[in-house]
């Protein structure tokens, strides 16, 4: 088992899925998950920073990971 629980496996895939229209992420987190997208959010960087999530799913880890460094960089 990789220690992530379903609500973590539940934020990484969606997460990786595209999105076609403005709210539909915001909406399914709040109908999926059941959390509000700041929570959300704070449970994904939470993520980002975990080997199991990186094992779970490497190439979505780290794409994330680079794109939270390049903002930081913009700050």
């Amino acid at each position: 088992m990789d220690g992530l629980n379903d609500r973590d496996r539940a934020v990484l895939a969606l997460e990786a899925r595209a999105w076609r229209t403005p709210g539909a992420k915001e909406a399914a987190i709040r109908e999926q998950l059941g959390l509000a997208p700041v929570r959300y959010y704070q449970v994904l960087n939470g993520l980002l920073d975990r080997e199991d999530a990186l094992a779970h799913d490497p190439l979505l880890v780290n794409r994330l990971r680079r794109l939270r460094e390049q903002r930081r960089g913009r700050r």
